[in-house]
């Protein structure tokens, strides 16, 4: 030891705890024999269980477990009821259910979104009608001229102002698949005869399917010169009737016109 420097001191003997306030008398601790009070579990000296080696008793009921915690008994450790297993069982079957329908809804329209996505990246191939018709014609302007490939020819019904209801259908003999649709409207593709006639503005297509059902669009077209192309998706059909709803630059003078009509389809080639 250097002089002049404090020792340091010695550590002092941990002593025992003191008996527990109101354990004297108490049930001794089969482990230790240390007094304990009478509603302990375990013991405050050696944490022990109270109970020994003896087998702890069945999990009671939750009903009993519930009532035994609002009577104010005091619950062994692991044995406090879940006030909430009823509800929990509840989410599970509803999320069970909700994961079973989206698995049967994915299976159900896997085959429909492959069809989809080949339709998005194929190649398209012009389609044609096999018979056109129309609810009426302008003489030398029949429905077939709206289907002739030439856009210097057209379509009219021979009625001024907007040709409401007015209609023009095509017709499959087999059963084709269409996935988009090119119209002209007015007499022909130039801007300087774009006023000789009314151009359809609204058209209503009544598409029927392979099966026989019957399915409705509405076609919104621009008041430009030129071919107008609108996505046709409509699955595989065998008749598209167009009629007509409105019209821009109607009057007493004019008719409607549509100088051509094309459908497209996927190619036959596989390109992409």
């Amino acid at each position: 030891m250097l002089p002049g420097r404090p020792v340091a001191a010695r550590p002092q003997a941990v002593r025992a705890p003191g008996v527990e306030p109101g354990a004297v008398g108490g049930v001794p601790c089969p482990w230790c024999a240390t007094g304990n009070r009478p509603d302990r579990h375990y013991c405050a000296r050696c944490a022990m269980p109270m109970a020994g080696d003896e087998q702890a008793p069945g999990r009671l009921p939750w009903w009993r477990r519930l009532l035994a915690f609002r009577n104010g008994e005091i619950p062994w450790a692991g044995d406090r009821p879940r006030l909430r297993r009823t509800f929990d069982r509840v989410l599970t079957w509803v999320g069970a259910a909700v994961v079973l329908t989206l698995l049967i809804v994915l299976a159900v329209n896997i085959p429909r979104g492959v069809d989809a996505t080949k339709d998005h990246f194929s190649k398209r191939a012009p389609v044609y009608p096999d018979r056109v018709t129309a609810s009426r014609s302008f003489p030398g302007h029949k429905p077939d001229l709206a289907f002739d490939r030439l856009n210097n020819t057209w379509w009219g019904p021979g009625v001024t102002q907007s040709g409401k209801g007015q209609w023009l259908e095509a017709k499959f003999d087999e059963p084709t698949r269409l996935l988009d649709l090119m119209i002209t409207p007015g007499e022909s593709t130039r801007p300087d005869q774009l006023s000789q006639s009314a151009l359809p503005h609204r058209i209503e297509a009544e598409i029927t399917t392979a099966d026989g059902k019957t399915i409705t669009r509405q076609l919104t077209l621009d008041q430009g010169a030129g071919a107008q192309r609108r996505s046709f998706r409509v699955g595989t059909v065998t008749s598209v009737r167009f009629t007509i709803e409105s019209a821009c630059g109607a009057s007493g003078g004019k008719q409607v016109a549509i100088a051509e009509m094309e459908f497209f389809g996927p190619s036959n080639s596989g390109g992409s």
